[in-house]
């Protein structure tokens, strides 16, 4: 039984493994190595400060963030921006909100939420990252999930990033061939190209560069807290671990007595 179980979890893991991983059947899916993974991992600021500049400046035309407040951008283990730079973004790309106090539009300011984005149907980005898990593991075991992580954000990356270039036009619709989309298909059309944006750091501004930074700004969007939580998690994890052999020392000697007197009387062999 013991053998049986070692050879199926063998054959598992080694099913899960390799850089590019099928996401239960939606297409290719790649293992990129983002900072965040892991349990000691953290959010790169610069990474999340570039990728809300591709956010901003291509993915907004079309999706929102509006579960994502505003104050967050200033957050502790956010983004690394002041509330002064939160507000100077807001001036700088007009954001404003509908107030139905005032039945009409306004500026938004730091506590309002990012504004929805429904002019085209396009799905919301805030919770994107945690909605699509990428990696499912052989036969729905989650083994992939269990090394790699849930693959949100690897899911995002691959889809910017896997456009084959093809087109196909069905029922007057035009729609874009793409490697890690269910079906292959997708009528959203490439969103990124190389210099698509001047990142102010300097970072050159590739497809691949532009695709993981924005994974890993919507990773933010859907776990804003994610460090807090880490480090919640490791300090719990270290007092369980001193209560375990402060537990078990007290019970060896509690029962060191009786233990001394079950072998003086035990019986001769």
């Amino acid at each position: 039984m013991l053998r049986k179980l070692a050879i199926s979890t063998t054959a598992a893991l080694a099913l899960s493994s390799g850089a590019a991983l099928a996401a239960g059947g939606s297409g290719y899916v790649e293992n990129y190595a983002f900072s965040f993974e892991g349990p000691f991992g953290t959010y790169d600021q610069n990474q999340l400060q570039r990728g809300l500049q591709v956010f901003t400046e291509v993915c907004a035309g079309c999706h929102g963030i509006q579960y994502v407040p505003l104050r967050t951008l200033a957050d502790e283990g956010g983004i690394g921006w002041t509330e002064d730079e939160v507000r100077a973004y807001i001036d700088a790309n007009f954001i404003e909100v509908y107030d139905p106090d005032l039945e009409d539009w306004r500026a938004a300011t730091p506590n309002d939420n990012f504004p929805a984005n429904n002019g085209v149907g396009a799905p919301d980005l805030s919770l994107m990252a945690k909605a699509r898990a990428g990696f499912h593991g052989p036969e729905g075991l989650g083994i992939n999930q269990l090394i790699y992580g849930i693959g949100g954000p690897e899911y995002i990356a691959s889809l910017l990033t896997h456009y084959t270039g093809e087109e196909i036009e069905q029922y007057g619709a035009v729609l874009y061939e793409n490697e890690t989309m269910e079906g292959g298909l997708i009528s959203m059309a490439p969103p990124l190209w190389d210099d698509a944006v001047e990142y102010a750091d300097g970072t050159p501004a590739t497809v691949d560069q532009m695709a993981q930074d924005v994974a890993a700004f919507l990773m933010w969007t859907a776990e804003p807290h994610m460090m807090a939580r880490k480090q919640m998690g490791l300090v719990a994890i270290l007092i369980l671990g001193v209560f375990s052999v402060l537990l078990y020392l007290t019970n060896k000697q509690l029962w060191a007595p009786v233990k001394a007197r079950a072998k003086g009387t035990a019986p001769a062999e």
